[in-house]
């Protein structure tokens, strides 16, 4: 008998006292910068922040997990501590994307390049390794979530800034892996979302983001939140193409 590793899918409930649990209800979750969701003064947070985690590791280890994650308890969503960490951002002047469910919502808008220019994760990967003797994992948004995610005002098509984050998300990966990660997992709800584009340049992207990725890898995809999404198709609009992704995993 061949034994599967458990593990998370990615995030952990964020204790009350920690996040306005409220506030995030019946919404999606945000895409550009909301320090307003956090009840810990800023001077506090990093340390409520750890304390957080311990939490979260502490938990998956008694319920007998083999491979622990940070729960996500630094992250105000899925998506937006990495994408706003990026250079080409205008975080004064935030835009608008559709989300889900076809409705604007705020969101990060592309005004330059898309760079990254320093690690985002690899702090929180350190802190979890450092208080678990297990195999860690942590994850990142993908490159064609966030490009769905933002608004383009710089670019001449989604495609080329679908890329560009790609090349970011590649670089996180390896730094990931290189201070210790077991797994390192791509979020990527948007090819659930919208198929079609997905195939026509998001797969690309995708591949772009693992290029030369040695360590384990895995890809998420889902039907959104069901508190705030309540049709769906009756199976998943986009997984047989993931056969041409070199993920080593794909969660559902």
């Amino acid at each position: 008998m061949t034994l599967l590793p458990t593990s998370l899918v990615g995030s952990y409930p964020q204790p009350d006292w920690l996040i306005d649990r409220k506030a995030l209800a019946g919404r999606f979750p945000p895409r550009t910068p909301t320090p307003s969701l956090w009840r810990v003064a800023q001077e506090f947070l990093d340390e409520a922040q750890n304390d957080a985690t311990l939490i979260a590791i502490r938990d998956q280890e008694r319920a007998g997990l083999d491979i622990i994650t940070d729960g996500e308890m630094r992250r105000e969503s899925y998506s937006n501590r990495f994408a706003n960490a990026l250079s080409g951002i205008d975080l004064d002047h935030p835009g608008e994307a559709l989300d889900r469910s076809g409705h604007p919502v705020a969101a990060p808008r592309v005004t330059g390049k898309i760079r990254r220019t320093r690690p985002v994760e690899v702090e929180a990967l350190k802190f979890l390794k450092a208080n678990t003797d297990r195999r860690v994992k942590i994850t990142v948004p993908g490159p064609f979530t966030m490009q769905q995610q933002a608004q383009n005002a710089a670019y001449p098509d989604d495609a080329s800034l679908a890329m560009d984050y790609a090349a970011a998300v590649n670089e996180e990966i390896r730094d990931l892996f290189a201070a210790g990660a077991y797994v390192v997992q791509i979020d990527e709800p948007y090819m659930q979302a919208r198929p079609q584009k997905a195939r026509d340049y998001g797969l690309e992207a995708l591949n772009r983001a693992l290029d030369g990725i040695k360590g384990e890898t895995a890809v998420h995809i889902c039907f959104g939140y069901a508190h705030v999404i309540h049709e769906r198709p009756a199976g998943y609009n986009f997984l047989p193409e993931f056969a041409g992704c070199p993920v080593h995993q794909i969660s559902i």
